[in-house]
């Protein structure tokens, strides 16, 4: 049989292009940090409404993550790709000239819902476009551009730290150049021939694949196409609370939630006024968040090639254990004013980058029955979302009443979460889903026709892509 050849420059730009919104999820993540100590003064922000302006990020992406499947579903991934970069254009300059706290807010709710379509959107988008052989090199790119997207703003955030009180105002606003370059290189991005085949557009589908591989390829992937399509059922979001899943989907809302529980993204979002509390400099406490993007790549990378060699147990126990330390010492450090909280906080960031960001959400993609894994992890995923606002809300509040204290909370959490792991998660390294399935439950779950069958593929792609906070969150399939 003939191996299938394939253009892999036209492939790669496309990929490129769509991997651009990841790059300004990361943008919108990242550019709070910088921007509140001068937001603070603009706006007189109190504990109250800096932990509002950060979290306000997370409620839009709620939003997003549940248009963003609708929409790309009845009008294509291309509009809905184009939609969520002028989502991005027009909440970077709406921020940038907000006259008063409240437009910025609301500015800031979008550029949420930008992040929470552009977080699915852009992977799902890739995956249904690159061949199997080498869809996993072309996701793992989206990831990279959220990690990239975070160094590189915290990079502006501090070169722009010298130019006045309206420094934030520029944060923000030099957003709207990528997300231009994102919003033009969207227009001219092919639609997914697997949305062309579900919408009856044969002929458009077969064009486009044929500038993607030869006439083998096109063949082949028409014949699978139209295959899946015949099999694809609605999916039923009730059968994920039927008695044999419950307890998967319980324990993947608490992977997730135990993610932002942990505690690490309050240094991700809030470093300048972790060092504001040791007496650090403006400059210094911006500087260290340009620490903090460099240390996340490094172990982000690193973190992709550990996650299937030393496996999810043994990295879930590292993570959690390894936090839990740090944080006390950490309070240390912030009591005593040492100098070791720097290195503490990036040891903190890359324990956390090399374990629990991806191994958690590996779980989550293998702990769900295959029938209802695409509905169940959409409501891990939202509860991601809501506890991360929870986290970054809260933080500013506790963090003026208990001061270097509230890490410990966050210890205690991390703790909890060590004890979890190490009595109720079963090692998935290695095992196909059926076999996670056996694992989990101790027998094979057999969905009756009250639940939604489905194939990954009849709905998205062969494999589903979350990201979150510069993580690639592989949901097989």
């Amino acid at each position: 049989m003939q191996p299938l050849r394939f253009n892999n420059r036209f492939i790669l730009r496309i990929s490129f292009i769509s991997a651009l919104g990841g790059y300004l999820f990361g943008f919108d993540f990242a550019v709070i940090s910088g921007a509140l100590p001068f937001l603070k003064q603009q706006f007189s922000f109190d504990p109250y409404w800096e932990g509002l302006a950060t979290g306000i990020l997370a409620i839009g992406a709620i939003l997003g993550c549940i248009l963003a499947g609708s929409i790309a579903d009845k009008y294509g991934r291309r509009p809905g790709l184009m939609l969520a970069a002028s989502l991005f254009a027009i909440s970077s300059l709406a921020m940038a000239f907000a006259p008063n706290r409240d437009f910025f807010l609301v500015a800031r709710f979008a550029a949420g819902a930008g992040v929470g379509m552009a977080s699915m959107l852009s992977p799902m988008y890739i995956s249904e476009m690159a061949p199997a052989a080498i869809r996993g090199r072309l996701v793992a790119m989206n990831q990279l551009t959220i990690v990239l997207g975070i160094l590189i703003t915290n990079l502006i955030n501090y070169a722009l730290r010298n130019t006045g009180t309206d420094a934030w105002r520029l944060m923000f606003g030099l957003g709207v150049f990528p997300s231009g370059l994102f919003l033009a290189g969207a227009y001219f991005l092919p639609e997914s021939p697997r949305w062309l085949i579900r919408n009856n557009k044969e002929q458009a589908a077969e064009m486009i694949l044929g500038k993607m591989g030869d006439a083998a390829y096109v063949g082949e992937s028409l014949s699978m196409f139209k295959k899946v399509m015949t099999s694809a059922v609605k999916v039923n979001y009730a059968a994920v609370f039927k008695r044999a899943v419950l307890p998967a989907l319980l324990t993947g809302i608490g992977l997730a939630m135990f993610q932002q529980f942990c505690g690490i993204n309050t240094v991700f979002n809030y470093a300048p006024k972790i060092f504001q509390s040791i007496g650090a400099s403006k400059e210094d406490q911006l500087l260290q968040t340009v620490f903090i993007g460099v240390i996340n790549l490094v172990f982000t990378i690193l973190a992709m090639a550990l996650v299937d060699k030393l496996g999810r147990k043994p990295l879930m126990l590292i993570g959690a254990g390894g936090l839990c330390v740090l944080y006390i010492l950490i309070v240390n450090a912030l009591h005593s004013g040492s100098g070791m909280l720097s290195g503490l906080l990036l040891a903190a960031i890359g324990t956390y980058a090399m374990t629990l960001a991806p191994v958690i959400w590996v779980l989550i993609s293998e702990i769900f029955p295959v029938a209802v894994r695409t509905a169940a992890i959409t409501i891990a995923i939202i509860s991601l979302w809501l506890a991360y606002f929870i986290l970054v809300f809260t933080f500013p509040i506790i963090f003026e009443r208990l001061k270097e204290n509230t890490f410990y909370i966050y210890a205690a959490i991390c703790a909890a979460g060590f004890l979890f792991a190490l009595l109720r998660i079963k090692e998935t390294k290695g095992k196909d889903l059926e076999e996670v399935e056996q694992v989990v439950f101790n027998a094979l779950i057999t969905i009756t026709n009250e639940a939604a069958f489905i194939n990954t593929d009849s709905l998205h792609t062969n494999a589903h892509w979350f990201i979150i906070n510069g993580t690639n969150c592989k949901i097989a399939g």
